[in-house]
């Protein structure tokens, strides 16, 4: 690697402090690089494909989202893109096991290696890694507020998420997988393309993978505070015994219809409400891991 882009998002906490960190790693690997700024929502993927063609890889410097412009900009083709933390959650840095500063990252990055993922895509053509949602954890994006993200960074949306679980706000799902109808209800229900959370605190379901040419769609129904705490205890310690408050079906074409309507996010940002339709796109993501 000789060249590479840094796409920034400038709205980003303390994104010209990391910035200048991301640009020295990189140039203490002898590695140039040009550095392009975000201007809308949308402009990190117009930046990618304009681009990155001249590029041996792109870096994305800010949140989730603008990480997920990027790589379903490139899916497919293109040059790989290394993951920078810079949001809030950070979760694709977290479940790629990339460090969480941002000069740790180059190095490891740099150092690594190329992997390929699966990813999803929706209905409307938005591209996502980790997950899409709905229920508790779409609420818990949708009410954290602002200042509290600045103030405690991703431990806000463990308080809120907490907050939003213990409500037990079930609703009828069904829709279909691979064209096979289901019915249930629940109070969260994810499209996971990665199986574990926050650096493996909590692993969704037996056997997700993000490689593995499909989408895991996880459904989670407590009814009362012990149910939570055994499902939250279940999850922390990868057991997947049989259990009334938790199901799954994989496939690669998903349809979700809900009742009444509800939010959804996907990797960390809101992403619209259903019903919506999902569908994966087998190995599309191109990208530098440790």
């Amino acid at each position: 690697m000789r060249h590479a882009l840094v796409i920034a998002n400038p709205a980003s906490r303390g994104s010209g402090r990391r910035l200048t960190a991301a640009v020295r790693g990189l140039e203490r690997a002898k590695i140039a690089a040009d550095v392009a700024s975000t201007e809308y929502p949308g402009h990190a993927a117009r930046i990618a494909l304009d681009r990155a063609g001249s590029y041996d890889a792109v870096f994305t410097l800010g949140g989730d989202g603008t990480a997920m412009e990027v790589v379903g900009a490139l899916g497919g083709s293109g040059p790989p893109v290394g993951i920078l933390p810079g949001g809030t959650g950070n979760l694709l840095a977290r479940s790629l096991g990339i460090p969480l500063t941002v000069r740790a990252a180059v190095r490891a990055l740099v150092a690594g290696r190329e992997a390929r993922i699966d990813l999803g895509q929706l209905g409307d053509g938005r591209v996502f890694g980790i997950g899409t949602g709905i229920g508790v954890d779409a609420t818990m994006i949708q009410e954290t507020p602002v200042s509290l993200k600045r103030r405690l960074g991703v431990l806000s949306y463990v308080i809120v998420g907490v907050r939003s679980l213990l409500r037990f706000d079930a609703f009828d799902v069904n829709g279909t997988v691979d064209g096979v109808p289901f019915e249930q209800r629940a109070s969260a229900v994810l499209v996971a393309n990665f199986g574990t959370m926050f650096r493996h605190l909590l692993t969704l379901g037996d056997g997700i993978l993000q490689d593995d040419g499909v989408l895991d769609v996880c459904f989670f129904s407590p009814r009362t505070h012990a149910d939570a705490a055994r499902i939250s205890y279940k999850m922390m310690r990868r057991d997947f015994s049989p259990d009334p408050c938790m199901s799954y079906l994989s496939g690669r074409e998903i349809s979700i219809t809900t009742d009444p309507v509800r939010v959804m996010q996907a990797d960390g940002e809101m992403a619209g409400s259903t019903p919506f339709t999902v569908k994966v796109l087998p190995g599309a993501g191109r990208l530098l891991v440790p």
